[in-house]
């Protein structure tokens, strides 16, 4: 009985070992699989950028257009966040790996804490010389989404929902959009700002009046092109939205972050339905004029209009 317990117990040890070794084989196997399609990502975007030639460099941007790079010295890491592509948890991931947070578990910092101003050094306050070197040397990391889907849902959640941010954005920016571009509002859409239709931001968009350039060019519309000069940085990580939790494991592995679990966010359903629900209140000469603000965050990220118009409009 002693032998049979002995061999149990070594066949479980085994067992263990051999299945742990084949996990790791996956995981290693996954990540590869993950780099060869960041790899094939740059290639497409060198390629666009090609066709795009730029006539300023990055010396030439003023220090605000630098300011969405985040610079994390001990792991070599620039990041440009994006709002509306995980941003949230990716800061959060930051605040972890600069000691600013105890504890490992991504979704316990709040929100507005990781968001709050001067939490992070950005690359617009450091001197030209050293961000040579670091753009030379440190990992380069961007996560980007659907032009057309990252808009709509900066839309619902700033000026359809109903969270303290929205109203903020509703009193803001609302209020402007309905005084410009509806006939006969009532007192109450204009005094709350709550009830902005697509339609209207639409038009508030697309016809960039210098009355409004403030609340235009808010960071949580404008063009990831403008935000991260993908055509003047040569990013070495490219995440999407659409395949997320890979891209940031593998950007976790990495820096040598792995220890650091990436939150596994409830799939979002219906996109397409809710894509066609909001396009087909505009008409397709307001889609093409939207699709002109945002040509190059297509074209250079390698994304089409199929699931709105049917075709590409590039």
């Amino acid at each position: 009985m002693r032998s049979w317990n002995g061999n149990f117990i070594l066949f479980l040890g085994v067992f263990f070992c051999v299945s742990g070794n084949e996990n790791e084989s996956i995981n290693e196997h996954s990540l590869e699989l993950t780099q060869s399609l960041n790899l094939a990502r740059q290639e497409l975007i060198q390629e666009a950028c090609r066709r795009f030639p730029l006539k300023l460099s990055l010396d030439d941007l003023p220090p605000s257009q630098l300011e969405h790079i985040l610079v994390d010295d001990e792991h070599k890491l620039l990041y440009c966040y994006v709002p509306k592509v995980a941003c949230t948890n990716w800061k959060r991931i930051l605040m972890i790996l600069a000691g600013k947070w105890n504890g490992t578990d991504v979704l316990a910092i709040p929100a507005s804490l990781a968001h709050s101003p001067g939490m992070f050094r950005n690359l617009s306050t450091v001197p030209k010389e050293d961000r040579q070197v670091m753009l030379d040397n440190y990992h380069k990391m961007i996560i980007v989404r659907n032009p057309f889907e990252r808009l709509l849902s900066a839309y619902r959640n700033k000026l359809e929902g109903d969270t303290q941010s929205a109203k903020y954005f509703q009193d803001r920016v609302g209020k402007r959009i309905i005084r410009a571009y509806r006939e006969n509002p009532t007192n109450e859409s204009l005094e709350h700002g709550h009830d902005v239709t697509f339609k209207e931001f639409v038009l508030f968009l697309t016809n960039q009046s210098e009355e409004m350039a403030d609340v235009v060019n808010n960071e949580h519309w404008q063009p990831i092109t403008s935000l991260c000069h993908p055509c003047l940085i040569k990013y070495s990580l490219v995440g999407k939205y659409e395949t997320l939790l890979d891209d940031s494991l593998l950007a976790l592995n990495t820096i040598n972050a792995s220890y650091i679990q990436f939150p596994r966010l409830a799939h979002t359903s219906g996109t397409a339905e809710k894509l066609h629900k909001y396009f087909s209140q505009l008409d397709l000469p307001l889609i093409r004029r939207l699709y002109k603000l945002y040509k190059y965050d297509y074209r250079v990220f390698n994304y089409d209009l199929d699931n709105i118009v049917g075709y590409d409009l590039g």
